[in-house]
């Protein structure tokens, strides 16, 4: 039998921590903090960065790459900013066997270099508005670690961007968001709530944070992507600045924003099972394994079996899905099924002598994991409405999940009883203080002001000092 997991129920980091390592999607390294994505892994995240990119080129964004040092200097230039990382920063302090005369840091996020080639790169309106995108790999010193979910070293893009407006860049940062539920819902089938994050959760150096925030199946929140409006802050540091269409000099206004190979946490959070990895269609690598049995068949039947296989499979492939046959002989029926569960194969094909004979075979989605009896000759139209529905069902499940464990709370004692369960819609001052005092005390930290919200005045769960509108708090990754 292929390798069981830990169940959710008895301990959900265990059966997290055994998912990812038994569906060899990743390994601890014996880096301090960092991982090894292996590559059941590093296709998942292929297709995530494939589509990705694919949207943001479609709003006009251009990719260049940016070095992975950065003069420590460079990172003292917005004080807000190096005060936010420094606990986090990795530095180089020798190289080629000499002490640097500047050390190096190692990128933490990418604002203060960009920069600085903006500098070099703007001189005038027309050069505006400026739209480029990197896929890196940053680094942010972490004590503790947890896969794909907060490690050291992680991947991921940044976006970052120059407008003439203040109005240009908030549409921008904003039009990111966008992209970003986007694909976590359309791709993803995760539900997420784009909002804006509060003064102390946002990013340091900006001038206002918004979040993407989904809800995993223990109930807390996962910040699954960024989008901030920086205002001027890091124009003015690094002098980038423009000649206006008022022949005057003006600072630009910039936005940044990012997503990571947290979302891979993200989707095994949100689907999956005690059996293993459940992977939405539109991002799986793998869409289909045919597992063709013969185990007590004649020759010639296995020639038969192996000959529908192969072309079924040829069939499936033309129609744009990902298919695997599974012909080693060393392993039997039960074994691989289990296998393929694990790893998250999207839907499996059975074809036998007897089914062959029938001209059927037997189907089985990862999610239902019930057997449905096909015709071959409708095969290839079948498989791909039961992954469009798959796709469809995912969502459907992971929002009812959400919405159920979604709540509005009224008073700070209700706060303290519901705190485990899910998002929690409450008053809030809008003092960091308050926010603070409510972090230590439950656990809870704020997520976002959702747009869909309807932003009401109240009064505060703790304080009783006025509220402009709910916000959500949640336990969070």
């Amino acid at each position: 039998m292929a390798e069981k997991l830990t169940p959710r129920e008895k301990g959900f980091s265990e059966w997290y921590v055994d998912l990812v390592q038994k569906a060899k999607l990743a390994d601890y390294s014996d880096v301090k903090g960092c991982m090894v994505i292996r590559p059941n892994g590093y296709a998942l995240w292929e297709n995530i960065q494939r589509t990705m990119d694919k949207m943001f080129k479609d709003t006009g964004v251009k990719n260049a790459y940016f070095p992975l040092l950065i003069p420590e200097s460079f990172l003292k230039k917005e004080a807000e900013h190096v005060e936010g990382f420094n606990p986090q920063l990795a530095v180089v302090t020798h190289a080629g066997g000499q002490k640097l005369e500047e050390p190096y840091v190692i990128r933490p996020t990418s604002e203060t270099i960009i920069n600085r080639s903006f500098s070099k790169w703007i001189q005038s309106y027309r050069d505006l508005p400026l739209l480029v995108n990197q896929w890196a790999n940053v680094m942010r010193w972490e004590m503790r670690t947890r896969l794909f979910l907060r490690t050291t070293e992680f991947l991921w893009q940044e976006g970052h961007t120059c407008h003439e407006t203040e109005a240009d860049a908030e549409e921008r940062t904003l039009q990111m968001l966008e992209v970003y539920r986007t694909f976590a819902e359309d791709y993803m089938a995760m539900p997420v709530l784009p909002g804006r994050k509060s003064e102390s959760e946002k990013f340091a150096g900006a001038l206002r944070t918004y979040s993407i925030e989904a809800m995993m199946q223990d109930k807390k929140a996962l910040q699954a992507g960024t989008s901030h409006n920086l205002g001027q802050n890091f124009a003015k540091a690094f002098d980038t600045t423009f000649q206006g269409r008022d022949g005057k000099v003006h600072h630009v206004w910039q936005t940044s924003w990012g997503s990571s190979t947290r979302l891979i946490g993200g989707l095994i959070l949100t689907h999956s099972d005690n059996a293993g990895l459940v992977v939405p269609p539109r991002i799986a690598a793998t869409h289909v394994v045919i597992i063709p049995i013969a185990g007590k068949a004649t020759d010639a039947e296995k020639t038969q079996v192996m000959e529908k296989t192969h072309a079924l499979a040829a069939d499936l492939r033309k129609a744009g899905l990902g298919v695997v046959v599974d012909d080693d002989e060393t392993k039997g029926p039960g074994f691989k099924y289990n296998e393929h569960e694990l790893i998250g194969t999207c839907l499996r094909i059975e074809l036998g002598p007897k089914d062959l004979a029938k001209g059927s075979c037997v189907m089985v989605r990862r999610d239902l994991r019930q057997k449905e009896f096909v015709s071959l000759d409708e095969a290839v139209a079948k498989a791909q409405a039961m992954l469009d529905q798959m796709q469809k069902d995912l969502f459907q499940k992971a929002k009812a999940f959400r919405d159920a464990h979604t709540f509005e709370v009224n008073s700070y004692e209700e706060m303290k009883a519901k705190a485990e369960d899910g998002f929690l819609l409450a008053h809030w001052d809008g003092d960091p203080k308050t926010e603070a005092r409510i972090k230590e005390e439950t656990g809870l930290t704020t997520r976002c002001r959702p747009f869909s919200l309807k932003q009401e005045p109240g009064k505060c769960v703790m304080t009783g000092n006025p509220s402009q509108g709910r916000i959500v708090f949640s336990k969070a990754y």
